[in-house]
């Protein structure tokens, strides 16, 4: 027989745990909003400290470096959107001829389809209006409702920081603030590292793109560099994004230049994911490249792309934590055992784990 014996504040402590995952899977929307406000809080926040050092007030440099970036996202859409409805309207009204290229490719490898037929038979009026237009412009909407409140956050996050910080340390032990000041530069470092490794691998992305597409002439050569850019803050799935819309864009020019165009991109993506993004994301956030890929392959299979877009930050952090850990063992040891029976069982105990 098994017997369990539950002190009524054991009862409390589980039902306040219970409570806490209820409130956690009902706000989650919430809280992944607040996430990444606070990543990028935390990345932006060296460049604003920076400005108030040359004697900008605070609220100046806030706005000043999230107009700056609001007008490069702008800029940015506004090279890419337009080129992107273009070639929807050509890739559909050419698709029956470009579905016939890929079956007399297809057919000198051996391989039958039939394509033409399939391509002819697609009602692109169902498709593109009624109930998946609707559910695409509530999405775009909630998306967009949600990049605001992003920003709006991130910018009172970035404003009020000093006072944040007052408030949060009136909760630490005098004795433990030089800690915490440390913990929060460190966080601050590895977030800024994980943005920088962002920029560099989409920059990367671009540049390639950009330039097999104009060597390879596709037209739209930079609307496709930026939207792989865009892509590639999904590791996983921004591969299929950043591929799909120039191949098929290729393909209105020949399939031999499609077949080029999806050769070389999924080269550049084999050289990203197993080379590129574990070197670059393995220096700046001082993480093994191998904990990088298993960060991502974990992220995406318990949330999906939410999931890979918070698992490298949050990774980061937990090192973080387990560093202060790992630095301070011996001086916890000594705290734990020390209440039991002095400094030398504290001694005694870290000699026999050694």
């Amino acid at each position: 027989m098994l017997k369990l014996e539950v002190s009524y504040r054991g009862i409390l402590l589980i039902g306040l745990l219970l409570l806490a995952l209820w409130a956690v899977k009902e706000l989650w929307p919430v809280i992944l909003l607040v996430l990444v406000s606070v990543i990028l809080m935390l990345g932006l926040l060296p460049y604003v400290d920076a400005m108030v050092r040359r004697g900008i007030p605070r609220g100046v440099s806030v706005l000043v470096l999230l107009v700056l970036l609001l007008a490069v996202l702008i800029g940015l859409f506004s090279v890419m959107v337009p080129a992107m409805v273009e070639e929807f309207g050509d890739v559909r009204d050419n698709l029956p001829e470009s579905a016939r290229e890929i079956e007399e490719l297809l057919d000198k490898f051996g391989i039958e389809v039939e394509l033409q037929d399939r391509a002819r038979d697609i009602d692109w009026d169902h498709l593109v209006s009624g109930r998946a237009a609707f559910d695409f412009g509530q999405r775009v909407l909630t998306l967009t409702l949600s990049l605001i409140t992003i920003i709006v956050i991130t910018a009172y996050l970035l404003a009020d920081t000093p006072r944040l910080g007052s408030f949060v340390s009136q909760f630490i032990p005098p004795n433990r603030k030089d800690d915490a000041d440390h913990l929060f530069d460190s966080l601050t470092r590895v977030v800024g590292g994980y943005l920088r490794g962002q920029a560099i691998t989409s920059i990367s992305i671009s540049v390639f793109t950009f330039v097999l597409l104009k060597i390879v002439g596709v037209p739209n050569a930079l609307a496709f560099a930026v939207l792989a850019g865009f892509a590639d803050v999904i590791p996983l799935i921004g591969a299929l994004i950043a591929t799909v819309p120039p191949v098929a864009a290729a393909l209105q020019e020949s399939s031999t230049q499609a077949l080029v165009v999806l050769v070389c991109l999924i080269a550049y993506q084999q050289f990203e994911d197993r080379l590129l993004v574990p070197r670059v994301y393995g220096r700046t956030l001082n993480l093994p490249p191998v904990i990088v890929l298993i960060a991502v392959l974990a992220g995406a299979e318990l949330l999906g792309v939410t999931g890979v877009l918070l698992a490298l930050p949050l990774t980061a952090a937990g090192r973080v934590g387990l560093d202060y850990l790992i630095q301070n063992r011996q001086m916890l040891l000594g705290q734990e055992f020390g209440a039991g029976g002095g400094p030398d069982q504290a001694a005694e105990a870290a000699n026999s784990e050694a």
